[in-house]
């Protein structure tokens, strides 16, 4: 991609208006690749430049782009698949750059699942030294208690670790099935259906409704959205990006 003036990348990548876009550079709080630029001359390739304001990578000024995706129940976690299956690749084959998933959900979870075109971020989000945490709201079978949170808080073992469940709480019960929520750090496969089944209250149904700072929110099935500014500051920031 040819060179653009800076605050028109600023701009379209959502800071506000070119005006407001000129204040940040000419108050020198943007920086490109790392060095700071208050010349409102200047231009930059957004395809290869590393953008920040005020330290905070602005990832879609810089190339990079995050897409929050609502898998549905039944669709594979993979870009292809060679069986014909639905695949969450079917869901950004469209989109203007190649995307890749961002860890993996089992087929029949649904929920939050983040796809990206930068490979570092996916990186820094599977690696557990960052402790990105991970929601997940789960219909069980049985009527839970109290007791069940107190077993989730001490560190359930499944396969001789410990499950490391932070502040797991009862959203619902009743005699034939519960809901229950349960954060966790690790991304062992299927290891919230394992952490159930361990309890003897196997799960029904699974629903991953927030990645570190990003929340699945009112995003509906099968749908997609691009993060916002925000949402790439906090995400970016999380993992020492």
């Amino acid at each position: 991609m040819e060179e653009i003036r800076l605050q028109k990348v600023l701009a379209s990548a959502g800071l506000g208006s070119r005006r407001k876009c000129e204040e940040f550079i000419s108050s020198g709080r943007v920086t490109v690749d790392g060095v700071i630029v208050d010349e409102l001359g200047a231009r930059v390739n957004p395809d290869v430049a590393e953008i920040r304001v005020d330290g905070v990578l602005i990832a879609q000024a810089s190339g990079k782009y995050v897409v929050a995706l609502n898998k549905p129940r039944g669709v594979v976690t993979t870009m292809s698949d060679p069986q014909g299956r639905e695949c969450v690749g079917d869901f950004v084959s469209d989109f203007p750059e190649r995307l890749f998933h961002v860890g993996r959900l089992d087929t029949d979870t649904e929920g939050l699942l983040l796809m990206t075109n930068d490979g570092e971020l996916a990186n820094r989000l599977g690696h557990p030294s960052h402790g990105i945490e991970k929601t997940y709201v789960a219909r069980v079978r049985g009527r839970v208690n109290k007791d069940l949170i107190r077993e989730l808080s001490s560190g359930v073992v499944v396969e001789d670790r410990p499950v490391d469940v932070v502040q797991p709480r009862i959203i619902d019960t009743s005699n034939d099935s519960s809901v229950v929520e349960v954060t966790i750090h690790e991304g062992r496969n299927r290891i919230v259906r394992r952490l159930f089944d361990e309890l003897g209250h196997p799960v029904i149904d699974l629903v991953r409704t927030r990645v570190g700072p990003v929340q699945l929110g009112q995003l509906r099935t099968g749908q997609l959205r691009e993060l916002t500014n925000a949402e790439l500051g906090a995400l970016y920031s999380a993992v020492g990006l």
